[in-house]
C-alpha cells in the first residue's frame, strides 16, 4: 500500500503540512517496498487558482492508495481525488510525518 502525506520536508519528522493544494512537499511511503520517496510541490504557492485541482493531478501520478493530510482538499480537488479511489484521512495538520503516519494506522485520523 502506498501512504501519501502533505508535508513540510522530506524526512519522517519533517511537520506535516495541513494544506493539501500548496502543500510544500507529497512524502509518499510504500508499505510494501518500504521506501520513502517524495514531490517537490512548493510551485504550486505560484498558482492564483486551481492549485488544488493540479496538486490532486500529480499526486495521482504516484498511485497513492491513501492520502494523509491536515485541513482535507478542497471542493474542486476533493472532486478529482474522489474520482480517483483514493481515500483521504484529515487531521494530522499539527504532527510529523511519522506520528501522521502511526495514527493513521491507529485509527486516530478522521475520514474524510
Amino acid at each position: 500500500m502506498k501512504i501519501a502525506f502533505t508535508t513540510k520536508g522530506t524526512e519522517w519528522d519533517s511537520a506535516m503540512d495541513p494544506r493539501f493544494g500548496r502543500t510544500e512537499f507529497f512524502l509518499v511511503y510504500d508499505e510494501d517496498k518500504d521506501e520513502l520517496s517524495h514531490y517537490d510541490n512548493r510551485d504550486s504557492a505560484n498558482d492564483a487558482h486551481g492549485a488544488g485541482p493540479k496538486t490532486a493531478q500529480k499526486l495521482f501520478e504516484f498511485n497513492p492508495d491513501v492520502l494523509v493530510t491536515g485541513n482535507g482538499p478542497g471542493g474542486n480537488a476533493a472532486t478529482v481525488l474522489q474520482k480517483t479511489g483514493i481515500q483521504v484521512f484529515v487531521g494530522a495538520g499539527e504532527m510529523t510525518v511519522k506520528e501522521a503516519y502511526e495514527n493513521y494506522r491507529n485509527n486516530s485520523l478522521k475520514k474524510f
